[in-house]
């Protein structure tokens, strides 16, 4: 789905702080940000990556990133344990801005709640759609 000039795959889970969830043939959750977001960012220069192993909860913020522009929060869409991190981004976190949902994405979680959690998470269709033209109302506004 495309709403104004981002782009957004149908495939995904959407959380309000623009970071999407997708599930694997094997459980597990693949997540990253999105189009959006590394948009508003600009170029992306640094990103801590969550700690293997740690324990993270649905909304939550696992680590932060910086652009040329500020400091943001990483916000996990689904609550479980960090199982792998894509280590590319430390040498290129610049992966976010190219390719934010394949080479760019930020962890894989091994999911303890996903059928509890899928429910506070967006799918691509007319409400997300409204949801996000809001979004980018507001920094039109700002």
């Amino acid at each position: 789905m495309n709403v104004e000039d981002y782009e957004f795959p149908d495939d995904l889970y959407y959380e309000k702080n623009h970071f999407w969830g997708k599930i694997l043939e094997d459980g597990n959750i693949l997540f990253g940000a999105t189009d959006y977001f590394q948009k508003m960012a600009g170029e992306i220069v640094f990103i801590e990556l969550p700690m293997k192993g740690a324990k993270v909860e649905q909304g939550k913020s696992v680590s932060s990133l910086e652009s040329g522009k500020w400091v943001g929060r990483v916000f996990v869409p689904f609550s479980g344990e960090i199982i792998e991190v894509n280590s590319e981004l430390e040498d290129s976190p610049e992966l976010i801005n190219e390719s934010c949902y394949n080479e760019g994405w930020i962890a894989k979680i091994k999911p303890s709640k996903v059928q509890e959690e899928i429910a506070n998470l967006m799918k691509t269709g007319p409400d997300f759609e409204e949801f996000m033209k809001e979004e980018i109302q507001k920094n039109v506004k700002k």
